[in-house]
């Protein structure tokens, strides 16, 4: 029997506030344990609970972003159940009235077609507290810092069929909060996170099958095994004679599969009803529109503005729009080069990202600034140096051994374009090579990558290989 996939996900983000969601207490990361948790947080009797404004921002913010509808009234609730980091008892979110509607998401598949993903609901709601199994000697310790934090739990249709599509979207949400600074999109810090909710149905039925979520997914690698695993292990279930018990389920990476948490609980079992300590959340147009006024150029605008104005492919102008960081280095470099939009494209994708990779630095903290980089793609452009010599000042400067012109000085890596120099090179390598002379003028062509090689070797790579090319191509023909 063929099966199909399907998935639905809810993704977590963390809002960038400096302080919590209902009280004033600091969201900063790393601070030691239950320092910055206040009475609010904690729930303590009496206190009662202000709703940040900025976190409200935030929400519409992304909220216009994926075209979504922006609730005029939405509601605050208690979901209700025990846990030893959830200091109160119940958890403050939005149920019923989100503030956040009906929206959508465009993803790019592996083959280079598009899909719309719906996004049914975003809504705000407080984070829990951290339960800490390390160190504790059979026991588990509690840090609240993080109660109270300001989350958006973002939640999609059920319209994904492959845990490659779960991903893409995943990865164009990550993308879209770090584009409008709502998040910092940090996973290993938990900033953005993901439960992944996955059944299977036999392809071409329209009933869904039983679902199981995954919890607590932090890294887009993780996303995939977890669901390809959950997949093959639905299957095999089903088609042992078995059936599917909703339920929720973890990810262990360590052994590549999910396993048994707990039994899948419904909306009921949290008996949500209003907080009755919140009023209902009231937001008018003029609200809407000072935050739609703050919206920056998003990640498909740029893209298509790259491949506009830049005249880039697609696939380029993607890679260099996938976070804004690299969207705006890109396009400093373009400035710092003189214009030369594909060949500054070609060294931020080729070896600026490669040496990003190669550390795991984000573009931020590159050694290499786009000024740098720039005067470095003007020297290029100027016959100064070669392309390839190019590769070794671009290494010299990333650790930190000047600028280009100065590492070109100190070097000794300007290039050689005196035309009589280049000549005197040719001559004395076509001398000293007659039998690979006689091949080449007997039809054998390709040799003359043998006659630049040497050139460029008697120089020392300072040659200009067009000059080298030319001068080469002329003398060997006219013997």
């Amino acid at each position: 029997m063929e099966w199909e996939t399907v998935i639905g996900l809810e993704i977590h983000a963390q809002l960038a506030t400096k302080s919590k969601i209902f009280s004033g207490a600091s969201t900063a990361y790393g601070a030691e344990p239950n320092t910055q948790a206040c009475a609010i947080d904690l729930g303590l009797p009496g206190v009662l609970p202000v709703l940040n404004a900025e976190a409200v921002r935030m929400a519409v913010k992304l909220g216009l972003a994926i075209g979504a509808t922006i609730s005029s009234r939405s509601v605050f609730a208690r979901k209700n159940y025990f846990y030893p980091d959830l200091p109160k008892g119940y958890q403050i979110s939005q149920f019923e009235l989100p503030v956040v509607g009906l929206g959508s998401l465009e993803i790019e598949l592996e083959d280079g077609s598009t899909k719309t993903i719906g996004v049914t609901r975003a809504h705000l709601e407080e984070d829990a507290g951290k339960s800490l199994h390390e160190d504790f000697a059979g026991m588990t310790g509690i840090d609240l810092n993080r109660a109270g934090t300001p989350l958006l739990e973002i939640v999609s249709e059920p319209d994904m069929r492959s845990a490659k599509e779960a991903v893409a979207y995943m990865k164009k949400l990550h993308a879209l909060v770090r584009y409008l600074e709502i998040c910092d999109g940090n996973m290993q810090e938990g900033s953005f996170r993901c439960d992944a909710n996955v059944s299977v149905r036999p392809k071409g039925q329209h009933k869904f099958g039983t679902r199981c979520e995954i919890k607590n997914l932090n890294s887009f690698r993780f996303v995939e095994r977890a669901i390809d695993y959950e997949v093959e292990r639905q299957i095999d279930i089903i088609e042992g004679g078995g059936s599917i018990v909703q339920e929720t389920r973890l990810y262990d990476p360590d052994k590549g599969e999910t396993r048994s948490m707990r039994s899948k609980e419904e909306a009921n079992d949290y008996r949500y009803f209003p907080d009755p300590d919140l009023l209902p959340l009231d937001i008018d147009e003029a609200f809407i529109d000072k935050v739609r006024a703050t919206l920056p150029e998003l990640p498909d605008e740029k893209k298509h503005r790259f491949m506009t104005h830049y005249g880039l492919s697609a696939y380029d102008a993607g890679v260099l729009t996938a976070s804004r960081e690299m969207g705006d280095f890109y396009e400093a470099v373009v400035q710092a080069c003189g214009g030369n939009a594909k060949l500054a494209a070609n060294w931020v994708m080729g070896d600026f990202s490669a040496f990003l990779n190669k550390e795991n630095r984000d573009v931020t903290e590159a050694p290499v600034t786009a000024d740098m980089l720039g005067q470095l793609l003007q020297r290029i452009e100027d016959n100064t140096i070669s392309g390839k010599i190019a590769k070794d000042v671009f290494e010299a400067m990333w650790n930190g051994e000047g600028t280009a012109d100065e590492v070109i000085e100190s070097k000794g890596l300007k290039q050689i374009t005196d035309t009589g120099a280049i000549v005197a090179i040719c001559d004395k390598v076509i001398a000293e090579n007659p039998a690979q002379v006689e091949q080449y003028r007997a039809g054998k062509d390709k040799l003359i990558g043998f006659f630049v090689g040497q050139v460029m070797k008697e120089s020392k790579g300072k040659a200009n290989p067009g000059q080298v090319n030319a001068i080469l191509t002329e003398k060997l023909k006219g013997g």
